[in-house]
């Protein structure tokens, strides 16, 4: 999201013992949750708290089911459902099913999630924020970029996620090094999550110029997507003011 946020302003804010850089530009808010539904929740609960949002999106990467969705693909779903216990939220708008996994997504998992949920993509953190915009009476949207295809395998990164979200960097490059194996897979996803990046940055941009986020009077629309889905990539949280 750094092109997008590049001049927007920034302030710490700080929420369950966790600080946050909170962006903002005019009626936009933008909080980055981390991976993971919990990182996700705990970004969503802040930036409601500090903000008062009329709207929350869910904003980050996500990965195929479909195998005609490419790389690049940005997607509105109309439905996010909870693969941990099953609940749906209805965005009302978009098209397609994500679903939300507990882990990172390999393979044989995004075969499993598409037969069970009939779902077109795969996130971590999109229900959580949805559950915690809607405890709360806020509106909530989605927007994911798709990051890796339906047949790509995803190196295991569930164990390099601290509790806060947060990718432990240096100790996944070190077990990266010593798995040549792991080499093509780690740089084919280094460069599929920038160009995913790029084209989420875009379909933000856009979306906060729609007719219902630019009338006079809106109240405050605030995003949270600590999302990085079974991929690399930090969650974001965007808000409309």
């Amino acid at each position: 999201m750094e092109p997008l946020i590049r001049s927007w302003k920034v302030r710490m804010i700080e929420h369950g013992g966790r600080r946050y850089r909170l962006f903002e530009n005019g009626d936009a808010a933008l909080v980055c949750g981390g991976i993971g539904a919990e990182a996700a929740r705990r970004a969503a609960e802040a930036v409601i708290r500090e903000v008062s949002p009329v709207r929350v999106i869910s904003v980050g990467f996500a990965g195929a089911l479909d195998a005609s969705l490419h790389v690049g693909q940005v997607l509105e779903p109309r439905t996010v459902i909870n693969a941990a216990d099953g609940s749906r939220t209805e965005v009302g708008s978009g098209e397609g099913i994500l679903v939300s996994s507990a882990t990172v997504a390999g393979r044989e998992q995004k075969v499993r999630l598409r037969k069970a949920y009939g779902a077109t993509a795969v996130d971590m953190e999109a229900a959580a924020v949805a559950q915690g915009a809607e405890a709360r009476g806020v509106e909530f949207g989605v927007l994911k970029a798709i990051s890796d295809a339906a047949d790509f395998s995803l190196p295991a990164m569930d164990r390099f996620v601290a509790d806060d979200g947060r990718v432990h960097s240096v100790r996944f490059a070190r077990h990266v090094a010593l798995r040549p194996w792991l080499w093509w897979t780690t740089i084919a996803l280094a460069r599929n999550s920038s160009k995913a990046s790029r084209a989420l940055c875009g379909a933000v941009a856009r979306y906060l110029e729609r007719p219902a986020f630019c009338r006079d009077g809106a109240g405050p629309v605030s995003s949270a997507a600590g999302d990085a889905a079974s991929r690399v990539s930090t969650g974001v949280g965007i808000g409309n003011r």
